[in-house]
């Protein structure tokens, strides 16, 4: 599965601070259909998410019924991307 959509950069400030994106409604029942063929502990699903000139592997994790994208610090500071801003993501799930 193959997908490209915008969302708003959040930043959680758990115990330990991330910055995600959270999945559209309307790729979040895509992502949910292939769950099962490829989710491992606790619900996580294997992604690749391109973002600018960045290109990583990561996973998506579930929350409140979706599924959020964590942005990597070094990925952030080199496409420069701040809180709040709405960004473009290419997700890939295998």
């Amino acid at each position: 599965m193959k997908v490209t959509f915008t969302g708003e950069v959040w930043y959680w400030r758990g115990p330990a601070p991330w910055y995600f994106v959270t999945v559209p409604e309307e790729v979040r029942r895509d992502i949910q259909e292939l769950s099962g063929h490829v989710s491992y502990g606790w619900g996580m699903i294997p992604a690749t998410v391109t973002v600018g000139g960045s290109t990583w592997a990561t996973s998506l994790f579930p929350k409140d019924g979706s599924y959020i994208v964590p942005l990597k610090t070094q990925m952030r500071r080199r496409e420069g991307i701040e809180e709040g801003q709405t960004i473009s993501l290419d997700l890939a799930i295998p």
